[in-house]
């Protein structure tokens, strides 16, 4: 059934996100400016930024329809979304930022001075990326189909044209506009329907949600099973450790103007993230009084959101409400597809097309128009797949992103900035370990079926063995390796931890 009020605030949305990028377009001129938005971007500005990419559909849809299925269980997911961002404020924020780099596999370089290293980085960025941009693909082509009964690869193919158009058009500048923006359009998105639902609920004299026994016992589970204590903590630990290894998360420190900025910016996400998920735990607690599976076609982990207002309200008003509840969906597709696109083209642009077009050349075509390829050839892989594959889940897809990051860039993270031993055969030897462990994990877990008992729970949540490996990994194999520690790595570790008003007044 067509709603066109929602269909309305998809095109709403979408219109708002290129006007925001053809703005951008205007500020963005050299390659700092495509990056790192000129290191200029302002702790609120980007943090409203960072909550805008960092709230995707797996916070937006899939966290309500995880409290729908599976009960108070799953409280512990929208918190360690944003634990994550302590251990990042803790760890590496402002070392980060001083690092200079641009990237990731520019950090990697930059601390260990190995390009071997900063090609399989990229490669990292890249698989991550994509395994983030499926998801989202596929959403928005549910959210539209949802909506006005159009194909799924509608909504995909409406999803990457923006997104491609934004991120080559200007860079970060564009990007980090609007996702600023869609932080707050997402938030009045899902509050304002949450709240008037809330009220509707309470005078309606309606029944509390209807569930057995165990959707309302938190953490109960000692069994083996999707929802047993070990997958819990080992899920905690990817959220919490995975979060800094993100590459379009770590890229966005490399915009603020200073240290202390980026330590201020993860302070203003955490407020930010806290606010946020408060409201689809909602979602998935009246579900549960108004909503039963077959209204859900089957889905309950990416629709229940979308299905809930026309279920609870009648007429006009229950879809005006579905359609803000869906226009923020399609702008959570939309900030994160963005952010994440951002982060593969720079990979791409930096370690392929750039060196690539110097050899052809012999010279060096301008970061614009090699950014520009880099943004097209990025989102064409999982766009190809999201439209050819049978769905996944959302929270499933996101949740071994986070696993693959936490057990390759976490361990080099915080080895890189804390640890002065690391070398780096010993970054690339945990590097390794942890990207084949986690990305074999995923690939069984995702196309294969997983087997019964323990067996099966450390393939779907390996973040609790697979990041103490690489971390173990890492150690020893610097400590038999001393020779391939970076010459200059004293000068490096000077950089990272030296405030930079030092630097200012020695010059």
């Amino acid at each position: 059934m067509t709603e066109p009020l929602s269909v309305a605030a998809i095109a709403l949305v979408c219109f708002t996100t290129l006007t925001l990028g053809a703005l951008g377009l205007r500020l963005a001129k050299g390659t700092s400016d495509f990056y790192v938005a000129g290191r200029a971007v302002t702790p609120w500005r980007n943090a409203s930024a960072i909550g805008g990419e960092y709230l995707s559909a797996a916070s937006y849809l899939g966290v309500a329809g995880l409290v729908y299925e599976s009960g108070v269980d799953m409280l512990w997911m929208p918190v360690g979304y944003t634990v994550g961002y302590l251990v990042l404020l803790v760890l590496i924020a402002a070392p980060l930022r001083r690092s200079g780099a641009y990237t990731l596999p520019d950090f990697a370089e930059s601390r260990l001075e190995s390009a071997a290293l900063r090609r399989g980085c990229a490669l990292l960025v890249v698989g991550i990326g994509w395994l983030y941009l499926l998801p989202q693909m596929q959403g928005a082509g549910l959210a539209l189909r949802h909506v006005s009964g159009l194909p799924t690869w509608v909504g995909a193919t409406v999803l990457t044209v923006i997104v491609t158009l934004n991120v080559a058009a200007g860079g970060m500048r564009s990007v980090t506009l609007v996702q600023s923006v869609q932080y707050w359009i997402k938030l009045s998105a899902i509050a304002i329907p949450a709240f008037v639902l809330l009220a509707v609920w309470s005078q309606s004299g309606a029944p509390a949600p209807q569930a057995d026994a165990s959707w309302w016992e938190p953490l109960t589970s000692d069994e083996p099973t999707s929802r047993s204590l070990f997958t819990t903590y080992s899920t905690l630990a990817a959220l919490c450790l995975g979060t800094m290894g993100l590459p379009h998360i770590a890229v966005r420190f490399y915009t603020n103007p200073n240290g202390v900025a980026a330590r201020r910016t993860t302070v203003a996400v955490l407020a930010l993230l806290s606010l946020f998920y408060v409201f689809p735990p909602v979602y998935g607690f009246l579900g549960r009084a108004y909503l039963q599976t077959p209204d859900l076609a089957n889905d309950p982990s990416r629709t229940v959101v979308l299905a809930l207002p026309g279920a609870m309200l009648s007429g006009l008003d229950g879809r005006l409400l579905t359609a803000l509840v869906a226009g923020g969906a399609f702008a959570a597709f939309l900030s994160t597809a963005s952010g994440v696109t951002m982060s593969v083209a720079g990979a791409i642009d930096q370690d392929v097309i750039r060196p690539l077009m110097a050899r052809l050349t012999h010279g060096d075509a301008g970061p614009a128009a090699t950014f520009r390829i880099a943004a097209g050839a990025g989102v064409l892989t999982p766009f190809v797949v999201a439209v050819s594959a049978a769905p996944i889940g959302i929270s499933s897809a996101v949740g071994h992103a986070f696993a693959i990051a936490a057990a390759t860039f976490a361990p080099l993270l915080i080895l890189g900035v804390w640890w002065p031993r690391l070398t780096a055969k010993g970054a690339a030897a945990g590097v390794a370990v942890g990207g084949l462990t986690t990305t074999a994990a995923a690939l069984v877990s995702v196309v294969g079926h997983l087997p019964a008992g323990w067996i099966g729970a450390l393939i779907a949540a390996p973040t609790a063995w697979a990041t103490p490996l690489a971390f173990v990994v890492t150690i020893l194999v610097s400590l038999v390796t001393p020779a391939s520690r970076p010459r200059r790595w004293a000068r490096t570790m000077a950089r990272l931890h030296t405030p930079e008003g030092v630097f200012a007044e020695a010059g």
